[in-house]
This record gives C-alpha cells, sequence and structure tokens, in this order.
C-alpha cells in the first residue's frame, strides 16, 4: 500500500472543513470533512507510528482546530485556518511522514 502525506490530508481537512461550513452555510457539514479527513489521518497515523504518538497527533487536531476560533478574532478567519493548517502539518510532517516505510 502505498503512502499517501497525511501532513497534506490534515492541513486539508482544516481547511476544507472550513471552506465546506463557510460557503454552504453549514456548520454540520464542515464537521464531516473535517471528521473525515481526521479520520482517514488518524488511520494512517495508526498503521505508521505508535498510539502514543496517535493519541498525541489527534489531540493536536483538535487542539489546531479549536485554536483557530480565538485567533480568527485577533488575525482574521482565514489567516487563523491558514496558520492552524500549516502548524498541523508540520507537526504532522515531523512526527509521522518522515518515518520510512514499513515493508
Amino acid at each position: 500500500m502505498a503512502q499517501f502525506p497525511t501532513s497534506v490530508v490534515a492541513a486539508g481537512g482544516l481547511v476544507g472543513g472550513y471552506a465546506a461550513a463557510r460557503w454552504t452555510g453549514k456548520r454540520p457539514l464542515g464537521g464531516v470533512v473535517l471528521a473525515a479527513a481526521g479520520t482517514l489521518a488518524a488511520r494512517e497515523w495508526h498503521r505508521r507510528t505508535s498510539p502514543t504518538t496517535t493519541a498525541l497527533l489527534g489531540a493536536a487536531y483538535i487542539a489546531a482546530f479549536a485554536g483557530s476560533h480565538p485567533l480568527a478574532k485577533r488575525i482574521g478567519a482565514w489567516p487563523a485556518v491558514f496558520t492552524a493548517a500549516a502548524a498541523m502539518a508540520a507537526t504532522t510532517y515531523a512526527t509521522a511522514d518522515r518515518l520510512p516505510a514499513e515493508a
């Protein structure tokens, strides 16, 4: 099975979730996008890393989502979402994506 960059999936989930909620006016749809990307990434994190790392990355994903809300009040919604997504992508890349593929 080919590996895919979970950093892109996690960041895309944050950006895509916000975009879906914003453009459709349906916040639950944004939540579905956010949850689907998080689930996909978490399944791959679990395959590649330890359960502890998977749990920490899952917590970081939720923290990035939650942290973007107060940050949006300071710098605006889209900049906050992109900042949270970039932080999540960097964290995920450093902890899960740089690891060598298992044979």
